[in-house]
């Protein structure tokens, strides 16, 4: 758990978040994919649940206002991290907490190169981070992504 003199970010794998804070978390992620961005797709896609899956959360006064995932998996035989399912309540947007959800993925996977998609009006924001695209554009649920890659610090 981390505190800067605010809302807490917290760090649990699947099997160690109590109910209560999956729901929250799932809650949050459909409150902003589902109904903000207007997005068909099943946001729970198994990949919460693996061994190596790590949910990242930022809790203010008992409610999630932020969240993040961070995945492990072996991009052309590597094993690279993936920072993704990145989500803020709009109340509590502009205050860092997505900028520092991405420091703690950083952070989580030194000596790996890190990955994500992002949607393109964020590849300066990302860029920010230390990200380059490294593919062609694509389309998620109507939403222009790129593809994005910070190589291994």
């Amino acid at each position: 758990m981390v505190s800067d003199a605010g809302p807490v970010l917290h760090a649990a794998r699947f099997d160690d978040l109590t109910p209560r804070q999956l729901y929250a978390i799932l809650r949050l992620r459909a409150e902003v994919f589902v109904v903000e961005q207007d997005c068909a797709y099943t946001d729970m896609d198994g990949r919460d649940a693996e061994p190596e899956a790590i949910q990242l959360w930022h809790e203010e006064d008992g409610v999630v206002v932020s969240t993040a995932r961070l995945l492990t998996e072996t991009v052309d035989g590597v094993v690279t991290g993936r920072i993704g399912r990145i989500a803020t309540l709009p109340s509590a947007r502009g205050r860092g907490l997505a900028g520092a959800m991405i420091r703690h993925g950083l952070e989580h996977f030194a000596g790996r190169p890190v990955v994500l998609g992002a949607q393109s009006q964020l590849e300066a924001y990302y860029g920010g981070f230390g990200f380059v695209r490294c593919g062609d554009p694509y389309d998620e649920d109507g939403i222009p992504h790129i593809p994005m890659r910070r190589e291994a610090a």
